[in-house]
């Protein structure tokens, strides 16, 4: 639950509460919660407001601006507390640019806005919290809708959302607080622990960050406040071959050994389990242990160097896939059919032992909910014996599968742009059954596995994709482990269907599934090449040759009284930026993107082109002085004009160049980068110079 929690976008403790957990002595970097850019609270007219700070086309304050991902906020909150110290409601109101939280007359709703093409809004109610600490959560996604959650579990929904017209809070500051209606009955409320996650907290990740708020493990329910809620029992422990491998795994935990070591133990366990048969409760506690296990092992993914990650978590997989087969094999025939299911923070999972007979519907389906599902059709299952089915749905296993080379692929169109990583975007799901179903060799055949899958793009990906200049290239893969180790490959799989935010495939064969992303510049025809090289060089060339005729000129006539004046002066430094950013824009063809030659190069054309549009800027505003005020007009202002042509610009690229450097000359050129934002650094200035 903490780990969860260290992944918030922006967190404020507000007070410390009995009862509720804070991050603040954990070694978290959420700062923002105790310094003034976030959350503060101020009285007015005996009135208190609960402030944010301007969040201005952020995903805070404009959904829409979330992409795919989604967005979570979470509070504590309580009513009718005469005690309550920290924030009145307003009539129990909470109150954004993007959603609304009510609690009136026994009934509270939270409202949630969007405004995309058409302004949308969500609804949902619940019921409202009273003089007990209540943890109010919701989650948005585009394609889920509003999802509200109370003390940790799933209250009410609204998937579909209305179009509305009629709401009008124009800023994009979050505000929470009375309305100031004289007259008006108010409830006394507090809030406590204001999180936002700039995605959607799954079902699993909510349950485990209000467990450790409260630091009790509960049986969750909507309806009463968890100080009465009871607490689980504790798992009996097996007494049987597998109990000290269980204790074992236990023991393991929070040792800080290699990752090298760890997996090796993690190996050894693989290959170590007993011959014995297993009861489903000791099924249950032994997958239960492992994958403690494994979530141990990736927390310590940081260590691991950055090539070597995707070979690591391919072995991880294979001994994760060991110990489960073994599980499915092992299981008790005694007491068939049995299903052992649940989730971890690692993977949903589920081992079932049945009879082909006893499946009456035309598919298996693993998970049996979601939008990320296997389906094997009911007619692959040939045989009259027992078969057993493992499923694992990994929840956090694709972050390390970035950045991988194509040619350590089998993935023949991935390969042929070399150049280009290959990234895994959605989830990776595994099916294995015994016997192996009868699937069509033929992927035009029937019957075959259905995969689908929700892409799950990061900012970066999200944005790489939508940019018209780029190709994007989805890849139905599967880990081959025929050679001993895990690489990737699409042969026996086909991408049927989908779009940007999920993938349906089509495979003969069961194992680790996973959609491959691969973003591939396009790149422009050898004709068009040469055309816009010659249109560049003659260009740059023709406006060089002039502007050092313009500057000689200036240069020769610098005598005659007539031109000595702050036009003269203006035009020069004019004429002089926009030389030197044109001859450094022909030089900066000549080097290679990403080297040290290269950034120095973008911070000097990021500048003069800066300072080209500031001198435009200086003759504006002395062009409006003489006509304005005609006589006088010709005082100097050397000293202003110059630090607007040629000390704001310098400010400026200091500023960028100190804060992201790592935005100059990497992306295909010598100039800013497109992806980050860095781009502003000079369309900003630029738009204000045009605008003024």
């Amino acid at each position: 639950g903490f780990k969860v929690l260290a992944s918030a976008s922006h967190y404020w403790p507000l007070e410390d509460v009995d009862g509720i957990h804070e991050f603040r002595d954990t070694d978290g970097d959420i700062v923002e919660g105790m310094v003034n850019k976030g959350i503060y609270v101020t009285e007015k007219k005996g009135v208190t407001f609960l402030f944010f700070g301007s969040y201005r086309n952020s995903c805070i304050s404009n959904p829409e601006a979330c992409g795919p991902e989604g967005v979570t906020f979470s509070f504590f909150w309580k009513t009718q507390d005469q005690q309550a110290k920290l924030l009145p409601a307003s009539g129990g109101r909470v109150i954004s640019s993007g959603f609304k939280i009510c609690s009136n007359e026994g009934e509270g709703s939270v409202e949630f806005y969007t405004r995309g093409n058409a302004m949308m809004k969500w609804k949902a109610s619940f019921s409202p919290p009273g003089p007990y600490w209540t943890h109010i959560l919701f989650t948005w996604k585009s394609r889920e809708g509003l999802k509200v959650y109370v003390n940790g579990t799933l209250n009410t929904t609204d998937p579909d959302g209305k179009v509305f017209y009629d709401y009008g809070e124009p800023s994009a500051d979050l505000l929470a607080g009375p309305g100031g209606e004289q007259g008006r009955r108010y409830l006394n409320g507090a809030f406590d622990e204001f999180i936002i996650w700039e995605r959607a907290l799954s079902p699993r990740e909510v349950q485990q960050y209000f467990t450790a708020a409260v630091g009790v493990q509960v049986l969750l329910s909507s309806t009463l406040p968890w100080p009465l809620m009871t607490t689980t029992a504790a798992p009996v422990p097996p007494t049987n071959a597998y109990h000290h491998i269980i204790s074992d795994l236990g023991q393991q935990r929070g040792s800080s050994g290699s990752p090298s070591a760890s997996l090796g133990y993690l190996q050894n366990i693989s290959f170590s389990l007993p011959s014995k048969s297993l009861s489903e409760h000791t099924a249950l506690s032994l997958t239960q242990a492992f994958l403690k296990a494994i979530e141990d092992f990736m927390l310590l993914s940081n260590r691991i160097d950055g090539p070597e990650t995707p070979r690591v978590f391919s072995s991880l997989i294979l001994t994760i896939d060991t110990v489960m087969a073994h599980v499915s094999q092992s299981l008790d025939e005694n007491s068939l059919p049995l299903a052992v299911e649940g989730s971890s923070s690692v993977a949903d999972y589920a081992v079932v032992k049945m009879h082909p007979q006893t499946l009456n519907v035309s598919h298996y389906r693993f998970p049996s909910r979601g939008h990320s599902y296997i389906s094997i059709p009911s007619e692959a299952f040939h045989e009259k014996a027992w078969i057993t089915i493992v499923g694992l749905l990994y929840h956090n296993m694709h972050y390390f599968f970035h950045n991988i080379n194509p040619l350590d692929t089998r993935i023949a169109e991935a390969a042929a742009y070399k150049g280009c990583v290959i990234s895994a975007s959605s989830y990776l799901i595994s099916a294995k059954v015994e016997p192996l179903p009868r699937l069509s060799h033929n992927l035009s055949g029937s019957p075959l596995i259905t995969i689908q899958l929700t892409h799950q793009l990061t900012p970066r990906q999200y944005s790489q994709a939508l940019n018209k200049s780029n190709r994007v290239h989805l890849y139905c893969a599967f880990l081959d482990y025929s050679n001993g180790t895990g690489v990737w490959s699409n042969q026996g799989c086909v991408r049927e269907s989908g779009d940007l935010n999920h993938s349906v495939c089509l495979c003969n064969h069961l194992t680790n599934f996973a959609i491959l992303m691969q973003v591939v510049p396009l790149k422009l025809a050898r004709e068009h090449q040469v055309a816009l090289s010659s249109i560049t060089y003659i260009g740059c060339a023709l406006s060089i040759f002039c502007l050092t005729i313009t500057l000689v000129t200036f240069a020769v006539l610098s005598s005659v009284s007539t031109i000595r004046n702050q036009r003269y002066h203006i035009h020069a430094n004019l004429s002089c930026a926009v030389l030197l950013a044109q001859g450094l824009l022909l030089a900066s063809f000549q080097l290679s993107p990403g080297t040290l030659p290269c950034k120095i190069l973008a911070i000097l054309l990021h500048f003069f082109f800066l300072s080209a549009f500031a001198w435009m800027l200086v003759e504006g505003f002395h062009l409006y002085s003489m006509v304005i005020k005609v006589f006088g007009s010709e005082e100097s202002k050397h000293l202003y004009y110059y630090g607007i042509g040629w000390g704001c610009p310098l400010v400026i690229c200091v500023i960028s160049a100190t804060s992201s450097l790592h935005s100059y000359g990497e992306s295909g050129n010598c100039w800013l980068s497109l992806e980050d934002g860095a781009i502003w650094a000079f369309v900003a200035p630029a738009m204000f110079v045009i605008l003024v």
